[in-house]
């Protein structure tokens, strides 16, 4: 006979099990079995039973979807599958144009198969279940890098915190599913309005509401909105197989994932272009926003045999929807000033309703495109949504009367009032004063990015802060930045400021090739920093540097080189640069050695931390060695440098058996 904890056990076991199908045929399958009452009362009872029976709780039980307490901020994450991004199609041609290069790839005649599925705009994520369980979820961030938002996760009851038993073999041991989190149209409009009436600002698009839903600190808020999710792409998944893209969906979908119904296997290319013609009429009748079609090859086994070129894989292609158009006036032409200086003149539209957004400022470009399509202030324009995001000016369709005077670039900065400079065939036109306070706000984002001197907790409205309280007028004052002056304020509480100030002066000790690139020099990114780091190896010998010298250093041409001469000949950058220098301790990069060409060309990855050197330390010397690095382990890595606690690179490297060396392996190579 059972006892009385034993029958406890059976019946919260039963009333989880009873909920979970219900939550599974509410929220994915949209056919519930019971009525809310029904449901309510199973739940109750439930929550009952564990409040008086605490030992019964279990992490994934139905009632425990917002337990976790308020955040402080997000942990780092790393996908043991890149998140990829995809290639884009704008029309019927280049769909065909697709499908001619997969066929020619695989020297196949044959139609292909593809999946055709709803390019969704929501945010996307990772989920990992083990055994069933869900135990993290991520977004994509970079796609090798991601936040764990978990708790947040576990609040969207269209995900399952445990996996419907399989109608047929084992649950998978591990499985990783990527998808999309979205926010549905209807509920986005009662949100805004709601936030309207309170006094808070509304949310620009669905998008953004469910980004920013989904990475609220405190789980309770992300619990409150309506986030929904369609399941689209497998990550790594361990103890059960799908052969193609379509049994994955089926997979699943079983399993108690939601997945897009409005998906279909297509025989060619013909029934995607057929399937993206039916649902650009259907687009504005869906509950959640989409911006095209994406095509994938359903075969698994073509999927590997194709690969990826960049970060993007060959085998998929995202059809996008022709971008939505509206009519408005033009009220004004204002120009912007950029990170390095250059001018973009903006129209300053009639507010105007389009996909959605409300759009009251436009690209134009640059002078070349305003004068081809004789754009004047009054004037109404066509305006259009490039993939349903940037607003710019197609055409004038009705000239302002009386007609004003053709818009012609200023001579002086708006900002700043230094000289513009304009060279004869060149597009745009420059400030080249580096301490403009519009090229200030963007140079000290750039300068603080993770590119350059990763200063942690920089962030955009910090840094208008301190621009516009006149704090930091030249890159080298945030140097000079105190405790005292950042607690003082909005939003930088006493903490925040220590925080803040200690990784400035972390930053201080930074690689060379980090501080080229941190200058905003135009056409000079990464790679090119680090190209000049190797030639030059200090500011002070860059900075001397002749056009003939530039041209000599690897990969630069005489407009980056002219580019860079440029830069060092305007005096007020080199007098920012010296000083910016004279609180830096730059560490120049190793000297390059002849003879090693062994590592010439070789890959590599760095994973986890290394005892003798820094990160950027045994970087520069796989450079100077003629070896390059990379962030994401594959079949092409030569070798993978691990270091202690190297997560899931190393696990990567293995599962692809790409060689691994340790920090004394990895220091005998590059000394050998």
């Amino acid at each position: 006979m059972a006892t009385k904890t034993e029958k406890l056990q059976a019946e919260v076991a039963r009333l989880r099990e009873h909920i979970d199908r219900h939550n599974y045929r509410y929220y994915v399958l949209d056919d519930p079995e019971v009525t809310d009452a029904e449901y309510d009362r199973m739940m109750r009872q439930l929550e009952t039973l564990e409040r008086e029976h605490p030992e019964l709780q279990t992490p994934e039980s139905p009632t425990q979807r917002v337990g976790a307490k308020p955040s402080e901020k997000f942990a780092a994450v790393v996908h043991r599958k890149m998140m990829l991004s995809l290639a884009n199609a704008m029309d019927a041609a280049e769909m065909v144009e697709f499908d001619e290069r997969i066929k020619r790839f695989l020297k196949n005649d044959h139609d292909v198969e593809y999946v055709a599925e709803v390019k969704l705009d929501g945010l996307a994520i990772e989920l990992v279940y083990e055994e069933g369980r869900l135990v993290a979820g991520s977004t994509r961030g970079d796609g090798v890098n991601g936040e764990d938002v978990t708790p947040n996760i576990r609040t969207i009851k269209s995900i399952p915190l445990r996996l419907q038993k399989p109608p047929h073999g084992p649950m998978p041991k591990l499985l990783e599913v990527r998808g999309e989190v979205i926010f549905p149209r209807k509920a986005f409009d009662r949100l805004n309005a709601a936030r309207i009436r309170n006094g808070e600002a509304p949310f620009a698009n669905p998008r953004n509401a469910a980004a920013g839903s989904l990475r609220q600190l405190d789980p309770q808020i992300t619990a409150s909105r309506p986030l929904n999710i369609f399941c689209y792409s497998p990550g790594l998944i361990q103890g059960i197989e799908f052969k193609s893209q379509w049994d994955f969906l089926q997979g699943i979908k079983a399993l108690g994932l939601r997945v897009n119904p409005l998906t279909r296997i297509c025989p060619n290319v013909e029934g995607v272009i057929e399937f993206w013609n039916g649902l650009t009429e259907q687009r504005h009748d869906l509950d959640y926003e989409a911006d095209g079609v994406v095509a994938k090859v359903n075969s698994f086994a073509l999927q590997d045999q194709l690969g990826e070129v960049s970060r993007s894989p060959r085998w998929a292609v995202a059809y996008k929807f022709k971008a939505q158009q509206a009519e408005t006036q033009v009220r004004n032409i204002e120009v912007q000033v950029g990170r390095i200086g250059s001018l973009t003149p903006v129209a300053k539209l009639e507010p105007v309703q389009l996909a959605g957004v409300t759009v009251s400022n436009a690209s134009l470009h640059n002078l070349d495109q305003i004068r081809a399509k004789d754009v004047r202030i009054g004037d109404t324009v066509l305006i259009e949504r490039a993939g349903d995001v940037i607003p710019y000016v197609v055409r004038v369709t009705r000239p302002g009367k009386p007609r004003n005077e053709p818009f012609e670039m200023p001579a002086h900065c708006p900002i700043c009032h230094a000289a513009i400079v304009h060279e004869e065939g060149e597009i745009l036109y420059f400030c080249v004063n580096a301490n403009c306070p519009a090229r200030m706000r963007e140079s000290i984002r750039h300068f603080a990015s993770k590119s350059a001197l990763d200063i942690d907790g920089l962030g955009d409205k910090l840094v208008g802060q301190l621009v516009e309280k006149g704090m930091v007028k030249e890159l080298d004052d945030i140097f000079d930045l105190t405790v005292d002056q950042i607690s003082g304020l909005e939003r930088m509480a006493d903490k925040s400021a220590q925080n803040l100030i200690g990784a400035i002066e972390r930053s201080r000790t930074a690689a060379l090739d980090r501080v080229i690139n941190g200058l905003g020099i135009r056409h000079v990114g990464e790679h090119t920093a680090r190209q000049l780091a190797l030639r030059f190896r200090t500011i002070a010998a860059l900075m001397e540097a002749s056009e003939d010298d530039l041209s000599g250093v690897r990969d630069i041409g005489t407009e980056v080189a002219h580019s860079i001469r440029e830069y060092f000949d305007e005096p007020r950058n080199r007098k920012a640069v010296e000083r910016l220098a004279a609180k830096l301790r730059i560490a120049a990069p190793p000297a390059p050695v002849e003879g090693r060409g062994a590592l010439r060309n070789k890959s590599f990855v760095l994973t986890g931390t290394l005892e003798s050197m820094t990160r950027d330390e045994a970087e520069q010397k796989i450079l100077a060695a003629g070896g390059r690095v990379t962030s994401a382990v594959s079949r092409k890595t030569d070798y993978v440098v691990a270091g202690a606690e190297p997560g899931s690179k190393l696990r990567k490297a293995v599962e692809l058996g790409v060689k691994t060396l340790d920090e004394p392996d990895f220091i005998t190579l590059i000394e050998g």
